[in-house]
């Protein structure tokens, strides 16, 4: 993996203090998209964790992974796929495949669409999203997508060894490198 790419996600990351009533901070991810140079290089880097497993579409959840995933796939040479929160602000007017997602890092039970004529049964599916803190979001789409999974490919895994065992989660960053 490139280092310099790993010394800017470092350096482009920031915690900031939304102030009371808040009692933690909140991590501030923007300076990644605003640097040419980790767009350039992060969808191919995280590729790379699986390039050897040759998936066939990445799927990523909103928000951050609409943006994400497109890098990753189009370094890959694949297809796109959006996983929707139910719920959303938009409906979509088209058959669906959901699976919930477990408690996430807040303790909220979500629920992750896509669009079933967007997958099909040969399909070799890599899940990419910006950070994966307790891998809820993994695990909801593996469900959805059962034997099509190859795995996960995040900028940050702050997963427990076990569920990045599980989940067969690569991250470019662990939690520890953007510790505040």
């Amino acid at each position: 993996m490139n280092d310099d790419l790993r010394d800017r996600l470092r350096a482009e990351f920031r915690w900031t203090d939304p102030g009371p009533p808040s009692e933690y901070l909140v991590s501030d991810r923007s300076g990644w998209w605003r640097d040419p140079r980790i767009l350039d290089g992060v969808g191919p880097a995280l590729a790379d964790f699986f390039r050897a497993e040759r998936p066939t579409v990445v799927i990523s959840p909103e928000v951050t992974g609409f943006l994400l995933g497109p890098l990753v796939a189009r370094a890959l040479g694949v297809g796109f796929v959006e996983a929707y929160r139910a719920g959303a602000r938009r409906p979509i007017a088209e058959p669906m495949i959901w699976a919930e997602v477990p408690a996430d890092h807040r303790g909220d039970v979500q629920h992750l669409g896509v669009r079933s004529r967007l997958l099909t049964p040969s399909d070799r599916v890599l899940i990419v999203d910006d950070w994966a803190s307790t891998g809820a979001q993994a695990r909801g789409l593996r469900s959805l997508v059962g034997d099509r999974y190859v795995g996960t490919a995040v900028i940050v895994d702050e997963c427990p060894p076990a569920v990045t065992a599980e989940l067969r989660i690569r991250g470019l960053l662990t939690g520890d490198d953007l510790a505040p």
